[in-house]
C-alpha cells in the first residue's frame, strides 16, 4: 500500500479508530464502547491512548473523522452533541491535528456513512444516492456526484426531524430503534400470546431485534408492527424523492437488520405517496456496509486530503 489514512468514528456508544487505504479499505482497527459519564473529554482520551499504536511505524497522510452530532465541516468544530456533554462548540479538527500533524476532515456521522455507501457500499453506481440510517436516533445524507451535498451549515440532511403531521410528531419518535422498541413493549403487554410477546419475554431494550424472527414466523403483530414503521417511513422518504430525486435510497441502522421484509414493505409503500409522474420511485436498497459505513467513510473523506 502506497499510502495509508486515518478514520475515526465517535459515536454515541462507540468509538472506532481504523487505518487503510484511501479508497476506504480498512487494514487496522481499535473499537472501544465509550463512557458517557465521562463526557467528550473521556472520548477524547480513549482517542490519544490508541493513537500510538495505530500510527506506529505509519506514515498516515490524513484523518477524516465521522461525529455523531451537527458539526461545522467546513471549520471541524462541533456544533453540539445531544448524546454526550463536553462536546458543544469544540474545536475537533484543530485539537486532531495538533494531535497528529496532518490535514483532518470532520463531518456529520451520517453524511460520512452515506458517502461510504454511496461510493463503495449499496448506493454504488447510482446518482444521487440518499442514506437514511434508523438506530437509537433517525439521521440522513445526500451524495451527488460523489461528494455530500451540504447546503447552508451545518449541513446535515435530518430526516428525522421530519414532520409527520401538523401536531408536531417527526419521524424518529415513529422509525428510530427506540421509538419502535417501545412500541413493541406496549403492544405486547396488550398481546401477550403473541409470538412476538413470547420472543420479547422480559426484554426491556432493544425490542425490535426480534422482529425478524417474529415476521419470518408468520406472526400477526409483528407484521403490524412492521407494516406501519415502513409506512411511515416511506412517507417521509417520498419529501426527498419530491425534493431531490435521489436514483437509489439506501436504508441502514440497526432497523434495517430486520432484512428484506423491512426494505420491501417501504419499497411497497413508498409509490402510494408519489406524483404518478415520478412512478416507481428510487430504487430501494438495504445497507452495504454495516457498522462499517461511517469508519470507510471517514477514510475515503481523508483520502480526498491526501
Amino acid at each position: 500500500m502506497d499510502r495509508e489514512v486515518m478514520g475515526i468514528e465517535i459515536g454515541g456508544t462507540k468509538l472506532q479508530v481504523v487505518v487503510g487505504s484511501p479508497d476506504g479499505k480498512v487494514v487496522d482497527r481499535h473499537r472501544a464502547n465509550v463512557d458517557v459519564n465521562a463526557g467528550g473529554a473521556g472520548i477524547r482520551a480513549q482517542i490519544e491512548r490508541c493513537l500510538p499504536e495505530l500510527m506506529r511505524g505509519r506514515d498516515v497522510a490524513a484523518v477524516g473523522i465521522g461525529f455523531g452530532g451537527p458539526v461545522d465541516y467546513q471549520t471541524g468544530r462541533i456544533a453540539r452533541s445531544h448524546q454526550i456533554e463536553g462536546w458543544s462548540e469544540f474545536p475537533l479538527g484543530e485539537w486532531m491535528r495538533s494531535l497528529c500533524g496532518k490535514p483532518v476532515a470532520v463531518d456529520n456521522d451520517a453524511n460520512v456513512a452515506t458517502l461510504a455507501e454511496a461510493i463503495v457500499g449499496a448506493g454504488r453506481n447510482a446518482n444521487p444516492v440518499f442514506y437514511v440510517t434508523l438506530g437509537s436516533g433517525v439521521g440522513g445524507g445526500l451524495v451527488v456526484n460523489g461528494s455530500v451535498y451540504h447546503g447552508r451549515k451545518p449541513g446535515e440532511s435530518e430526516i428525522g426531524h421530519l414532520r409527520l403531521n401538523r401536531e408536531g410528531v417527526i419521524v424518529e419518535q415513529r422509525c428510530s430503534g427506540w421509538a419502535v422498541d417501545r412500541w413493541i413493549r406496549q403492544l405486547v403487554a396488550e398481546n401477550p400470546e403473541s409470538l412476538l410477546a413470547r420472543k420479547v419475554g422480559a426484554t426491556r431494550s432493544g425490542e425490535a431485534r426480534y422482529l425478524a424472527a417474529a415476521i419470518q414466523e408468520g406472526d400477526a403483530l409483528a407484521f403490524s408492527i412492521l407494516e406501519q414503521t415502513c409506512e411511515d417511513l416511506a412517507f417521509a422518504l417520498s419529501h426527498v424523492a419530491h425534493l431531490v430525486h435521489p436514483q437509489r435510497i439506501v436504508l441502514g441502522g440497526g432497523l434495517s437488520l430486520v432484512g428484506e421484509p423491512f426494505r420491501a414493505g417501504v419499497a411497497q409503500a413508498l409509490p402510494r405517496f408519489l406524483m404518478d409522474v415520478f412512478h416507481p420511485g428510487p430504487e430501494i436498497v438495504l445497507a452495504g456496509l454495516s457498522e462499517d459505513a461511517v469508519p470507510v467513510g471517514a477514510l475515503l473523506m481523508a483520502g480526498r486530503l491526501s
